[in-house]
């Protein structure tokens, strides 16, 4: 297995790829991961540091059921594959997921009357288990919900999810079945050739018999360096506001609004991670780096909010952020194979993109194959079991038979967050270890809670330059 960070690419005989997957989030990752199940030499590359760094790190951490897609689209058909097949890799590498469900509140009498529809459009996508709440029946069930509400669509089978565990699964186990993952990789030239695809780097040449790209917001930029313009990516920008945990007993379901022309709209939900979160806005721009959060944003939702939930003003905030999604004008996912570049694009995926990882991985394995790509047979995978971020489930600082194997599973670091000197030094040593301080708190929380690495953040920093690639 190779994780590499810096140095020449591997060059000579037998450094050919079959094929390069460009762009390390939760796309990419699920599909090296898949193709890892054959005899293929495969490699992930990644212009950041770290795996999910880029639109996977920012989403709304749901796991959706499709049960508002357009039905008949391939997201439609997409989410609600991913959302079987993800769910059951959950359960057995340990991500965390919580099934709480999700209410679709109606707060005027248009919206009130969408309802129906909206039923009707989750039947058409396979999803018959909705019902109708009258305002009665609504507020026994969300008991600090805002006043005005008239109705709402229960929507079983919705869940909230931990983004970060999941991209990071899915390289983890890619890398230990095989896949070389390069990161710090930028891909800065494209020369389509026959047998190989020679793909310019900043860290030398990887050559490659087919390419998938997974870029995200740079999707468009990606295939126009192979030659195809067949679609410009807007990005999109979500601003968020997390609050602390103490504001956790307000919420029970994801609190949905009728989705609007822009997306679904300003959400309150549970996290896995203990908080409650509102978000996002949906703002379309042209600089694909605007993560940055505005003060007229996140007064907006506020505004909204104090609406739906009125008591969550009353709470601090803990963080607030921003992620960009890229949306290309159409109601779909952007998927194409090219069966004569050898290449596929995977673009468009938007919010429901975390949910269908697993089944867009499978959809692009078969378009290799249309391609060209000679599979071979299947293999299985190496096990992976990942470290617990989740609340509902047992964290390593009350695991007293964890901790009475390693006692430093028992030493907190991050009191905020409770994360301890064993889930650091864990995570530093892993197959796929952060870059970065930011990516240590994506695998353990430190440096998450309530200070932002006020108090802890020295002493996590003495543990990444004890443990961490520099001290290697």
């Amino acid at each position: 297995m190779s994780v590499s960070r810096s140095g020449p690419l591997p060059v000579g005989p037998g450094a050919e790829y079959d094929v390069v997957v460009v762009g390390a989030g939760v796309i990419g990752s699920a599909v090296a991961r898949t193709l890892a199940r054959h005899p293929l030499r495969v490699a992930l590359v990644d212009a950041a540091n770290d795996v999910g760094d880029g639109t996977s790190k920012a989403n709304t951490a749901i796991l959706h059921t499709g049960f508002d897609a357009t039905p008949g689209t391939l997201e439609a058909r997409l989410v609600r594959e991913g959302h079987r097949l993800l769910s059951a890799y959950a359960r057995e590498t340990g991500i965390p997921v919580e099934p709480v469900g999700a209410l679709l509140v109606a707060w005027d009498e248009q919206q009130r009357a969408a309802l129906p529809r909206l039923a009707e459009k989750a039947a058409r996508n396979g999803h018959h288990s909705t019902r109708m709440l009258t305002a009665a029946e609504l507020q026994p069930r969300e008991p600090h919900l805002g006043p005005g509400a008239l109705a709402a669509l229960e929507v079983p089978g919705e869940a909230v999810i931990c983004p970060w565990t999941t991209t990071l699964a899915y390289a983890t186990q890619a890398v230990r079945s095989g896949v070389d993952l390069h990161l710090d990789c930028r891909v800065e030239k494209v020369r389509p050739g026959d047998p190989f695809h020679r793909l310019v780097t900043r860290r030398g040449v990887l050559r490659a018999r087919h390419l998938v790209n997974a870029c995200g917001l740079h999707a468009d930029a990606f295939d126009a360096l192979v030659g195809r313009e067949d679609f410009t990516v807007t990005p999109r920008r979500g601003q968020l506001l997390v609050f602390d945990k103490f504001a956790r007993d307000l919420v029970r379901h994801i609190l949905l609004p009728v989705p609007g022309p822009l997306g679904k709209g300003v959400l309150v939900a549970p996290t896995v991670y203990g908080n409650v979160m509102l978000g996002p806005t949906a703002e379309d721009l042209t600089d694909k780096t605007a993560t940055g959060t505005t003060a007229e944003g996140l007064a907006g939702l506020r505004e909204q909010g104090g609406r739906i939930l009125p008591a969550l003003l009353d709470e601090e905030v803990t963080a607030v952020y921003a992620g960009l999604r890229a949306a290309t004008g159409q109601e779909d996912y952007r998927i194409a194979a090219h069966p004569a570049l050898r290449y596929v694009t995977v673009g468009g995926i938007r919010s429901t993109g975390l949910t269908a990882s697993l089944a867009i991985a499978e959809h692009v394995r078969g378009l290799l194959a249309d391609c060209g790509l000679d599979l071979g047979p299947e293999q299985p995978l190496a096990r992976v079991h990942m470290p617990n971020l989740g609340e509902a489930f047992l964290r390593p600082y009350r695991d007293a038979r964890l901790i009475a194997l390693d006692p430093e599973f028992g030493d907190i670091v991050c009191h905020c967050e409770r994360v301890t000197r064993g889930e650091i030094r864990a995570a530093l040593t892993s197959t796929v270890p952060p870059g970065g301080l930011d990516g240590l708190r994506r695998r353990t929380r430190a440096r998450g809670g309530r200070c932002q690495g006020n108090h802890c953040g020295a002493e996590v920093r003495a543990l990444f330059e004890e443990y961490g690639e520099g001290a290697r």
